[in-house]
């Protein structure tokens, strides 16, 4: 039901389905046995769904780096197979690698997954050092068969480029979000491989696995927990879908193959806007390749689930003792950001008004629209429904529609500076000098301080259609930061939570 505009999210999920299934129909061609072919589908799709450079060139060179990392890390997995201590160990500096390696952007996090996978599917298949030749040779067929129908059949990246995401929050040290993380995790994950390990000491994994999943693409307390939450959701979701539909099949081929490509297709398509349903698809997934293993039975989904409510644990602890950082802290900074994008929008429109033609406040307006789905997914914990913070939040919704407002405006804004016709006005000093105080009063610390100077306006006749719209957003805009401000200022601490 969520919006897919260009319905980008379909042909994702549909380009997936086709990359996956290449990959496998490739392996099963060549005579490879069955835990072979499963690693080449998770190869191809980790490959799909994790590589997000900004250009398809950079794209094509992180798909082609991925064996780089992924074949000493299922060498490693399978030598290690009897040596479960030293294996463990080795496990958790994976995790500390993989996510400190997202640093280095979306390179380094997709080497990081990648690498992270690999050592997990050796643990989910049993592989063992015999099976490495095949291992490789599938990984490597999944790899070019995805990067054909990625780069060659259906290169969607070339017709419609993502957009360039911001830049993480500026820190240094142990306060940086990948250094942070990287200890969060790794302390959760060997929480969920002892825990997990008591639980069941052959399906183990499934804890790490949850614990490692749930610190991806999150940078606050709350937004760990909501991600946790979600995740055991979908996976109780999918372990009753699982109990109807994988284990009355008792792993029979081609029903079996269909429903995984469903099951690829759901996961693409729902990442975006819901997680909880990509766990679904993901956990119903898991247990048709149980099924096609030939070791599925309703107990072992039942594990599936204690594990991942180790894991879950696991990373609930992990953000509430491993150098925490809260939802106010991470939601305040991702907000003066947007602010910031504001301000800009507004000096550069008022340029361009102003009669310059190289002021262009388009590249503001996006950065603003990224900027604040970075705020809405820091704000998801206290506008869950569940949160039990009924004033906070009413004033974190209040603060999310008044942001939403000033998107809006400065978007309208934006619209009228380019349009040619747009006439210059001196009233627009005055209104531009108003939107600047109003946003330095909520951007500089502690509201102090004098805003820049706007740019000047020729005198010329006022009503010109162009002037009248760009006052009204102005003005629009000037009300909004005004009204924005109660929410954001007065008893900060009490906006977002210690969450």
């Amino acid at each position: 039901m969520a919006p897919d505009p260009g319905r980008l999210r379909l042909r994702t999920g549909v380009r997936a389905v086709i990359g996956v299934s290449l990959a496998v129909a490739a392996a099963e061609l060549c005579g490879l046995s069955l835990p072979a072919s499963i690693t080449g589908g998770l190869a191809a799709l980790l490959a799909l769904f994790t590589v997000g450079d900004p250009t398809v060139r950079r794209q094509a060179v992180s798909t082609a780096l991925l064996p780089a990392v992924g074949f000493p890390v299922l060498a490693l997995a399978t030598a290690l197979h009897g040596v479960p201590l030293l294996r463990d160990t080795v496990f958790l500096m994976v995790v500390f690698c993989g996510v400190y390696a997202r640093r280095w952007g979306p390179r380094g996090h997709a080497l990081g997954i990648f690498a992270f996978m690999m050592f997990f599917a050796t643990q989910f298949l049993h592989a063992v050092p015999a099976q490495l030749p095949e291992l490789y040779q599938a990984v490597a067929m999944a790899l070019a068969a995805s990067g054909l129908v990625r780069f060659g059949f259906w290169c969607i990246e070339r017709r419609t480029p993502p957009p360039a995401q911001p830049a993480p929050l500026a820190a240094r040290g142990l306060a940086r979000p990948t250094t942070r993380q990287a200890f969060q995790a790794t302390f959760a994950c060997g929480v969920a491989l002892a825990v997990g390990q008591l639980v069941s000491d052959e399906r183990w994994y499934w804890a790490v696995g949850t614990a490692w999943w749930i610190f991806v693409n999150t940078a606050s307390r709350g937004e760990t927990l909501v991600r946790g939450f979600r995740r055991v959701v979908g996976t109780v979701t999918g372990i009753v879908v699982g109990l109807l539909v994988a284990v009355p099949l008792h792993g029979a081929p081609a029903p079996t193959a269909v429903l995984v490509a469903v099951c690829v297709f759901g996961i693409f398509y729902t990442a975006a806007p819901s997680y909880s349903w990509m766990m679904f698809f993901v956990t119903v997934m898991a247990g048709l390749l149980y099924g096609l293993l030939g070791v599925l039975h309703p107990g072992l989904l039942a594990l599936r689930f204690e594990q991942t409510a180790v894991g879950a644990l696991g990373a609930a602890l992990a953000v509430a003792v491993v150098l925490p950082v809260t939802t106010h802290a991470a939601t305040d900074a991702w907000i003066q950001r947007a602010l910031l994008a504001v301000r800009h929008c507004t000096a550069e429109s008022a340029r361009r008004l102003a009669g310059d033609e190289s002021a262009d406040p388009t590249p503001h307006v996006a950065e603003l629209e990224l900027l604040l789905g970075k705020v809405r997914v820091s704000l998801a914990p206290l506008l869950h429904p569940l949160s039990p913070l009924r004033a906070r939040k009413a004033r974190a919704r209040e603060v999310m529609v008044f942001l939403d407002d000033c998107a809006r405006q400065a978007r309208g804004l934006a619209a009228v500076a380019a349009d040619p016709a747009a006439s210059h006005d001196a009233r627009l000093t005055a209104a531009c000098q108003r939107v600047e105080t109003a946003l330095y009063a909520l951007v500089a610390p502690g509201g102090g301080g004098a805003p820049v100077a706007a740019a000047a306006f020729d005198a010329v006749p006022h009503h010109h259609p162009g002037a009248e719209r760009a006052l009204a957003h102005l003005h629009d805009l000037e009300a909004t930061l005004i009204s924005l401000a109660a929410p954001l200022r007065s008893n900060p601490r009490g906006v977002f939570a210690e969450a």
